[in-house]
Parts: structure tokens; sequence; C-alpha cells
């Protein structure tokens, strides 16, 4: 199975699930990379933070399948990154191989 998030500030991530520090962790790991506020993008429309850490984390990600289950660890999941948001229409493209 195929996931990809549509739209340049939308990331598809693989992480821990357990833990509800790892979200913060991440985020605060991903600011201090690339901060708000400085970058000539910015001048645009004032989100080029939200382009790059999705550049970072990346649009998509592969699951292999096992009788319809997704193959994840006990303590993987699957989060969808909304770098420049929350957006009212955000959108997931599932893509089923054979």
């Amino acid at each position: 199975m195929a996931l990809y998030a549509r739209g340049a500030t939308a990331a598809i991530m693989i992480q821990e699930n357990w833990d509800p520090n790892i979200t913060t962790d991440i985020l605060r790991c991903l600011s201090q990379i690339a901060p708000p506020g400085q970058w000539l993008h910015d001048h645009v429309d004032g989100n080029a933070d939200a382009h790059i850490k999705a550049g970072i984390v990346g649009p998509s990600e592969t699951i292999p399948l096992e009788k319809g289950e997704m193959l994840l660890s006990t303590w993987q999941n699957v989060f969808f990154c909304d770098f420049d948001g929350p957006r009212s229409n955000r959108e997931l493209v599932v893509t089923l191989l054979p």
C-alpha cells in the first residue's frame, strides 16, 4: 500500500504511537531545524518553514499488507503531518498494489 500526502506543506510519517511525547519531540526538532519567519519564501505567503518541514519528512510512505492488514510493528502508526494548518481540506491518496 502506498500513501501520498497531496499538498506542498503536508507529509506522511511512520512513527511510534505509544508515547505522546514523541510527537512533541518531533515538532520541537523540526521547529529548531526550520524555524518560522526567517526564509525568503516567507515574503510570499509566510509558510516557508512548513514547506521545509514537509520536504524533510516527505510526502509518502509504502507499507506492506498481509491479509488486508498493514504490517506495522506494535509501536508504529501512520501520521498525517499538516505543517501549515490545520487546513479545512487535505487529501491523502491511498494506492493498493496487487
